[in-house]
C-alpha cells in the first residue's frame, strides 16, 4: 500500500485504505457505550470552519431496545467558543437496524451499520440532510453530514472512537 492509498486527515491517528469498512452484526449493540468525538464543520455559504470536540454516550434506558445518545463538548465555530450538546434516541428494529429520532420522539432517519456503511436522507422544509456512516474498525465510526437548502450549505465530518472495551456488535 502506498501513501496515496491511505486516508490521512485531522480526525485521528488511524490509517486505512479509502472506503474500507467492516460489517457489524447489530447496529444498536455496536453503538452502545461511551465514545470520544472530534468533528470538523465547514459552512460553505459563509466560509466559516470550526470544530467540536467532546464525548458521546449511547446509554441504556429502561427499554433494552432503546439507547439515548448524548454528546457534550466544546464548539469553536466563527466567533463562538463554548459548550454545546446534542441528544437523540436510537430504537432498535428487528434485524439489526436502528430508528434514529430527535429527543422529542420525531422521526429522523434509519441507521443500519450491518454492511459497514450506510447513507440516509432527512428532509426538513426546503433543506436536505444526507448522512453517511463508515465503520472503519472495531471502535471507530465515521459520520459525514452534507446539508443543502436555500439558506444552508455545510458539511461536517465526525470521528467517533470508543472509550473502554470493544463493542459486542461486530461480525
Amino acid at each position: 500500500m502506498t501513501g496515496r492509498d491511505v486516508r490521512r486527515d485531522s480526525l485521528g491517528p488511524y490509517r486505512m485504505p479509502l472506503g474500507a469498512t467492516i460489517p457489524v452484526s447489530d447496529t444498536l449493540a455496536f453503538l452502545r457505550g461511551r465514545w470520544r468525538l472530534e468533528r470538523r464543520l465547514d459552512d460553505h455559504r459563509c466560509g466559516v470552519r470550526g470544530t467540536f470536540t467532546g464525548d458521546a454516550e449511547f446509554a441504556a434506558t429502561d427499554d433494552p431496545a432503546v439507547l439515548r445518545y448524548a454528546e457534550r463538548g466544546e464548539l469553536r465555530f466563527g466567533g463562538r467558543n463554548g459548550p454545546a450538546t446534542r441528544t437523540l434516541v436510537c430504537i432498535g428494529r428487528p434485524g439489526g437496524a436502528v430508528d434514529v429520532r430527535f429527543a422529542d420522539g420525531r422521526e429522523f432517519y434509519v441507521l443500519d451499520l450491518r454492511p459497514g456503511r450506510w447513507t440516509a436522507r432527512h428532509g426538513c422544509g426546503e433543506d436536505t440532510y444526507v448522512v453517511s456512516y463508515l465503520v472503519r474498525a472495531d471502535g471507530w465510526l465515521e459520520e459525514r453530514w452534507h446539508v443543502t437548502g436555500p439558506r444552508k450549505s455545510y458539511e461536517t465530518v465526525t470521528a467517533l472512537r470508543r472509550l473502554g472495551a470493544a463493542a459486542p456488535g461486530l461480525s
